[in-house]
């Protein structure tokens, strides 16, 4: 049995975030580029499932579309534990164009099962895994915040409103993670780090699919307006801010 966690590279959270190209394109200069962390915890459940011999899960790959830019997150990938991976040679584009092309290496080397995170924290579109289902032509399920194996029987559990779903899928299919799906994110070792160096890393060159949208530009939220203080005893003058500026009340 064999997996496969789709991961993208995002800027690092604390990341001070710049346009340029008349705010246009992401400036990268000095950004600190990490796992997306929905699928850092996708790879981590993936191991701890391949931890238990007797789920028979053989090998697991991690893919990712994008630039040679993207090799050292692809080897972190590695360094925590995966087998080997897979790097389509172009710039991820849109959520459909990346669906498409994650769709067409499945369609060369099949996976029993494919882990996407529920979204990426730069664009938070939650598109690409539903996408890469339907390409595919396989089961999705999606909010998964557990994965297990049970008798050779594949049980995920969904978060619904108001309590959680657990499903049976069979294999092949495409399981969308959100948080829960492992406690936290597993840590490279320096054993796993120095083995990354080694593991190959399978560039392909990307099929001739055209992205659905385009970026037209990007504007930053205003800045926000500065804090007033009102002395404890000024209720009125609290009430009268809420109302005329505010305008909450």
């Amino acid at each position: 049995m064999k997996v496969l966690v789709c991961i993208s590279n995002v800027p690092d959270t604390t990341t001070k975030v710049r346009f340029i190209d008349d705010n246009r394109k992401l400036d990268t200069t000095g950004i600190q580029w990490v796992i997306n962390p929905w699928d850092e915890l996708s790879l981590t459940r993936a191991l701890e499932l391949k931890d238990v011999a007797s789920n028979g899960i053989e090998k697991v790959t991690v893919a990712h579309v994008g630039s040679v830019a993207a090799e050292p997150v692809i080897r972190k990938a590695l360094a925590i534990g995966a087998d080997d991976a897979i790097r389509v040679n172009a710039e991820a584009s849109d959520a459909y164009f990346v669906a498409s092309q994650l769709a067409e290496v499945i369609k060369q080397n099949p996976y029993d099962i494919i882990m996407c995170g529920i979204e990426s924290s730069d664009h938070n579109g939650s598109t690409v895994g539903g996408m890469l289902a339907e390409l595919l032509g396989i089961p999705s399920v999606s909010a998964v915040s557990s994965l297990s194996i049970e008798n050779g029987t594949f049980v995920l559990t969904r978060e619904i409103d108001g309590g959680k779903e657990n499903v049976q899928v069979p294999a092949p299919f495409v399981a969308v993670v959100q948080k829960g799906i492992a406690k936290e994110p597993r840590i490279a070792a320096m054993r796993g780090i120095m083995m990354a160096r080694t593991k190959p890393i399978a560039v392909v060159e990307p099929a001739a699919i055209e992205a659905y949208t385009e970026v037209m530009g990007y504007e930053m939220p205003k800045p926000r307006a500065a804090c007033k203080f009102v002395d404890a005893e000024n209720a009125g003058q609290l009430i009268a801010l809420l109302q005329n500026e505010a305008k909450v009340l």
